[in-house]
């Protein structure tokens, strides 16, 4: 769908013309001020997504553990019952998941079992494409999954609900959209204003304070000069400022590991306790493509560390949540392009494969296991067959969880699955 040129020079001249007129105003909060203050922000849900890119091996995260194909498959990768921590009598989580399996122990995490696509693509850009674009046929496709959803809530209401990439790599392309603009955030000192910038603005100090920012106008602008738009913005900016301001200086974070995923999801926990309009929040875990869950050779070390850290930022993060009270109104989702092959490759690694456990995490999870363990008799490229569409857990969390029109993001229906407990959304 095209842009009217139109509306396309409207957006451009008033972000340009706020720039100009504001040029201290940092990126995140230019981008969350121009899209407004949405619509019951302080109690809505949010979910964070966790890309992990390389190509998670599955089969060590969740171990069949007893599986006598497992044990002829991995000489030296296999995991033994004493190296796991149990899940049932068959599985076991990687050993260096122990926060993992705390949260499963709580009821605060859900394992989604042979999660894929058809006819599935190895390649590690073809892949993750088709999981950010959330299209199997991603071949001209110009926006992601969460582009499109964001893009539809704008449709219905002007500035309501963005979403922003906290991390240090390009921004992920699942964050493309059409008419949206998602920013990307990489401390929180991009996310605020400094005094000296408040008190050269003119409605700096008690106006900021006592005065709200005007209602939007509708999505053709009717009745909005472009001056009020550069007053409304200053001001949701400053006041976006303020509020993250506020948290940094009372509410300290919670104690997080030193991993910069922890340290994103530390960000994150703070926006969160600003009320910002915002209802998803990416993040990463791996780095930029072909990425560090790529284990082709000397796997156990590196991947054990990988799962070290994101079970242990994870962890901390909802603990965080916690004691204000906000891990109720939190979904982690975590995802990656692929699983890698059942067999060890002989490098004491393993190569690209097919389906792998989502992990989803938060205070509103059923919690425990979603789907069988795949049968490693039953193969696919190499790797375990997928049996659950991995769209079928996006139009969960789409629906259930942000209650947006899944079928209008990825274009038909999907079955839901049973990943929240009743009234989430």
């Amino acid at each position: 769908m095209r842009v009217p040129r139109r509306d396309f020079l409207k957006a451009s001249l008033e972000l340009s013309t706020l720039a100009a007129f504001a040029p201290a105003v940092p990126e995140f909060l230019l981008h969350t001020a121009v899209a407004g203050p949405a619509p019951r922000h302080a109690d809505s849900t949010a979910l964070v997504v966790i890309q992990l890119a390389g190509g998670n091996d599955g089969l060590n995260t969740v171990v069949p553990f007893r599986d006598d194909e497992y044990a002829k498959a991995r000489p030296t990768l296999r995991l033994g019952p004493a190296a796991v921590r149990r899940i049932t009598d068959d599985l076991g989580f990687h050993p260096e998941l122990r926060a993992f399996a705390r949260l499963y122990d709580e009821g605060w995490l859900s394992v989604v079992q042979g999660v894929g696509y058809p006819n599935p693509h190895q390649g590690h850009f073809e892949s993750m494409r088709v999981w950010q674009a959330g299209d199997t046929d991603y071949r001209g496709v110009e926006t992601g999954w969460i582009g499109r959803a964001v893009d539809a809530v704008l449709a219905r209401h002007h500035g309501a609900m963005p979403a922003v990439f906290v991390g240090s790599i390009q921004k992920p392309f699942a964050l493309n959209a059409q008419q949206a603009v998602i920013p990307t955030l990489r401390a929180l000192a991009d996310a605020t204003l400094q005094s000296s910038e408040l008190e050269a603005n003119p409605q700096s100090g008690a106006a900021f304070k006592a005065e709200k920012p005007a209602e939007p106008a509708d999505a053709a602008g009717a009745g909005q000069s472009l001056l009020a738009f550069v007053r409304r913005t200053s001001l949701v900016a400053a006041q976006q400022s303020a509020r993250i301001r506020s948290v940094l200086e009372k509410e300290p974070p919670g104690r997080y590991p030193r991993f910069q995923l922890a340290r994103q999801l530390a960000m994150i926990a703070q926006l969160l306790r600003a009320q910002l309009p915002v209802r998803i929040y990416y993040t990463e875990l791996g780095g930029e493509e072909p990425g560090g869950f790529d284990t082709h050779a000397g796997q156990a070390a590196n991947h054990g560390a990988l799962l070290q850290q994101l079970a242990e930022s994870v962890a901390a993060f909802l603990d965080d949540l916690k004691r204000d009270g906000l891990a109720d109104r939190v979904l982690v989702m975590t995802f990656s392009e692929f699983g890698r092959t059942i067999e060890e490759n002989g490098r004491r690694g393993t190569d690209h494969g097919s389906a792998a456990p989502m992990f989803l995490a938060g205070g509103r999870v059923c919690g425990g296991l979603v789907g069988p363990h795949p049968n490693l008799t039953e193969r696919e490229n190499g790797g375990q067959k997928q049996h659950t569409d991995f769209r079928r857990v996006y139009a969960t969390v789409l629906e259930g969880w942000l209650g947006f029109d899944s079928q209008r993001v990825l274009g038909r229906a999907f079955a839901p699955l049973p990943l929240l407990r009743a009234g989430s959304a």
